[in-house]
């Protein structure tokens, strides 16, 4: 059998969106439970040179849905800007990257697979790969170290999760 790029890269991304949700919703529950203020854990980085909360949910946002409106014009250039600024605005990021996503079809990733997509930083076309290379070699690392970070800094601030916490919803076989 072989997978699809849209099954290879869309579901994964829909499923860690949901767990990131969960994850902001512990966050802000953590802070609320232990008598902090929102900055303690918005602004927490795993190390000085590292972004904070906000922008590893802006790069989960851009990796994933704002990758596909950027694929059609066949470049890609990181968007720094609207970082959220409170639990609320990351929610409605991963809201707005799942409706995204929600509303892509498998043709509309697959006409995107052969396609010459260039990735632009600082106005310099820097590397050039496929829509397939990039979605898989360079986005998808991406969403997941992103998303990884993000965990690992509540984690580090005391905040209890597990990986399940991570997951989110698997896709699982039903009855």
């Amino acid at each position: 059998m072989s997978i699809s790029l849209y099954d290879a890269f869309v579901p994964s991304c829909q499923q860690i969106l949901g767990g990131l949700n969960g994850l902001i919703d512990k966050g802000e529950a953590h802070v609320k439970e232990h008598g902090l203020e929102d900055a303690e854990l918005i602004e927490a980085k795993l190390a000085e040179d590292m972004w904070t909360l906000p922008w590893h949910v802006r790069a989960c946002w851009m990796h994933s849905a704002y990758t596909f409106g950027q694929m059609k014009g066949g470049e890609f250039t990181p968007d720094f800007t609207d970082v959220p600024n409170s639990w609320g605005s990351m929610r409605a990021m991963t809201g707005d990257a799942l409706s995204t996503l929600d509303a892509l079809t498998p043709g509309e990733v697959e006409a995107l697979a052969d396609k010459t997509i260039g990735f632009v930083l600082g106005g310099k076309r820097l590397m050039e790969f496929t829509g397939q290379n990039f979605l898989l070699s360079f986005n998808q690392p991406n969403f997941y170290f992103h998303a990884t970070t993000f965990y690992d800094i509540l984690r580090m601030k005391g905040v209890t999760l597990s990986k399940r916490d991570f997951l989110g919803t698997p896709r699982v076989l039903t009855a």
